[in-house]
């Protein structure tokens, strides 16, 4: 069977609406590390084996006339969310706090898990996440 998308790459779209402030935030905070920057509209990331590129918002085009990119409108109404699986959420909690990142709530045990919600400064959601076996 033929294969479409052999030797490709995912690239996860997020549009936002201050470049700088969404800069900082991915590479200072996060650890992301910048690939390559486009007229200040756009750049790529790469953070933890992925892709991910920063978008300012867009109208329709050629290719996509329907189409309209956005930041998000309601940070409460989530549509796409990502989850880092981490060695241990308190300390990942911990060192992202110093770094300036605001939680939803402090890590919550939920039995085998332990897990935190934040935003990015668009409002994308992100969890980080501690399972234990038992």
């Amino acid at each position: 069977m033929d294969n479409p998308f052999q030797d490709s790459a995912l690239t996860t779209i997020l549009v936002v609406s201050d470049m700088g402030k969404s800069k900082a935030f991915y590479i200072d905070a996060l650890g992301a590390k910048l690939f390559r920057e486009y007229g200040g509209d756009s750049m790529v990331l790469e953070f933890l084996g992925n892709w991910i590129l920063l978008v300012t918002a867009g109208g329709p085009t050629e290719d996509k006339p329907d189409t309209h990119f956005v930041p998000p409108a309601n940070v409460d109404e989530v549509s796409h969310a990502y989850t880092i699986r981490v060695k241990d959420c308190i300390r990942s909690y911990e060192i992202l706090k110093g770094r300036g990142i605001t939680f939803i709530t402090p890590p919550i045990n939920r039995g085998a898990e332990t897990r935190c919600f934040f935003r990015d400064p668009d409002g994308h959601l992100f969890e980080i996440s501690e399972y234990r076996a038992s």
